[in-house]
């Protein structure tokens, strides 16, 4: 189910709040029926699975805070040794099955290709809603029990619950269970939380409907015609289109996420930064997809020695962390050549000139948004030939006939002009900044009305309305 969907605009968000409020007693229940109901109308199959993960996952963690009588001078050891079984035994059943379902067929079809026969059978599994969220989820929970953040076993509700949470189960953010473990014991839904809540899913709603869903058309339109065959400055417009549209289909998805944790009485974590005012890759990566980058780092990183370690163990450790980035978000190998293509511009703006940048006013702009539409190109096309199509035509190579030029050009600045000056302006912080300050004024209100209705009547009409994230 989306939640730029009439299904669940008008059926299931209204009816779940009124159950939610009306039986405060047993709000981890409802939210964890809930969450399953939602999650099930798009994955029927897929439930059983997130159940099992999740059952799987609260017997191990259990264990981990079992202590059976023992003598007390060997009991410190003993649970020190049972803590690390459980924590192999649970890393190692979560990215199992993360591994059949997302990467199995990747994995078997590279070998395959390269030995050039079917040594592996492909299993041609669909990809469940949300696996690589829920499963870096529960990874975390279970890496904070080991290291001794969370100190007592949960109820099985509570655990249960904060895995399925509906608002940030198929598209995050990454929530830790530290971050909401005071809510799930106790939280009080008020009238003021529930205005400010929908204000919020309302702005993310517009971002998504009203931004991202129509910028992806452009996208969609200079796609159509061929990579390969485009003339460089339509290439670059359609990588600035496709640049917008991921930034707010996932920043929308987040802003609604958040809402409807301030709905249903909780902080979700804020996921970004207005990242397209950066100065330097490194600084797009802190604003950008922030609970990912956080878990990789609190989880990989500093684990590996981080750059504790000397010079050469620290670029060892950004290539391992930014090959499982680009592999996190999808199994194919442009997204392992993204990833790679990140590690060596973020090393080399950490050896080099990366901190001058930052210093810049107008260099490090000039720089991020120049490379940052590139670096997107190679994330949207999965196939290696299109891939090399587009990006010679970036930088004005032609294997083919240009067949999308200067005329195609003025056409789409003239119908997408308008829309691609207001994606420019919500990419800055300035409409964010006027939110905070008059969010509670009477303009805002209507205001809000306006963009609710209007991303409505789009749902309706039938638009473009994918959410990227959902496949990664």
């Amino acid at each position: 189910m989306l939640f730029s969907s009439v299904g669940f605009l008008f059926r299931f968000l209204p009816i779940f709040i009124i159950i939610y409020i009306a039986l405060p007693k047993y709000r981890n229940i409802v939210l964890l029926i809930g969450s399953l109901i939602f999650y099930g109308v798009g994955e029927p199959y897929f439930v059983l699975l997130l159940l099992l993960s999740v059952s799987m996952n609260y017997l191990i963690s259990c264990y981990m805070f079992w202590e059976p009588r023992s003598p007390q001078t060997n009991r410190k050891l003993k649970a020190a040794r049972r803590k690390k079984r459980a924590l192999v035994l649970a890393v190692t059943l979560d990215l199992s099955v993360l591994f059949v379902f997302k990467y199995w067929d990747f994995a078997a079809g590279s070998i395959n290709m390269f030995a050039g026969k079917g040594c592996l059978p492909l299993l041609t599994l669909a990809l469940p809603l949300g696996i690589s969220f829920y499963t870096f989820q529960m990874l975390s929970y279970q890496i904070d029990c080991y290291r001794g953040t969370i100190v007592r076993r949960v109820d099985l509700i509570s655990f249960a619950t904060y895995v399925c949470m509906f608002p940030q189960l198929i598209a995050g953010p990454i929530v830790r269970y530290s971050e909401v473990a005071d809510r799930m014991a106790f939280r009080r839904v008020r009238i003021r939380d529930l205005e400010n809540g929908l204000k919020l899913f309302t702005l993310g709603l517009g971002l998504k409907v009203l931004l991202a869903n129509q910028i992806g058309t452009l996208w969609n339109l200079i796609m159509s015609a061929g990579a390969g065959r485009l003339h460089p400055l339509v290439a670059w417009l359609g990588a600035f289109a496709y640049s917008f549209q991921i930034y707010f289909d996932f920043w929308g998805y987040s802003v609604m996420a958040m809402g409807l944790g301030k709905m249903l009485g909780f902080s979700i974590p804020r996921n970004f930064d207005h990242p397209y005012t950066s100065r330097s890759l490194s600084e797009f990566w802190r604003r950008w997809h922030m609970t990912l980058g956080s878990w990789f780092k609190e989880y990989v990183y500093i684990p590996l020695g981080g750059s504790r370690k000397g010079n050469g163990r620290t670029v060892v450790n950004l290539f391992v962390v930014w090959a499982l980035t680009g592999l996190w978000h999808g199994a194919d190998w442009n997204f392992v050549l993204w990833g790679i293509v990140f590690f060596l511009l973020l090393s080399l703006e950490k050896r080099t000139f990366g901190k001058s940048l930052e210093k810049s006013l107008v260099l490090g702009h000039i720089y991020t948004v120049l490379l940052i539409p590139v670096t997107w190109v190679i994330f949207a096309i999965t196939d290696m030939g299109q891939l090399a199509g587009y990006l010679g035509n970036l930088a004005g190579y032609h294997r083919e006939e240009i067949l999308v030029g200067i005329t195609q050009l003025l056409r789409y600045l003239k119908e997408y002009g308008l829309l691609l000056i207001a994606c420019v302006i919500f990419a800055t912080p300035l409409p964010a900044k006027l939110y905070w300050k008059w969010k509670d004024r009477w303009f805002t209100v209507l205001i809000l009305l306006g963009i609710f209705w209007w991303s409505v009547r789009e749902i309706v009409l039938g638009s473009n309305n994918p959410f990227l994230y959902f496949r990664f």
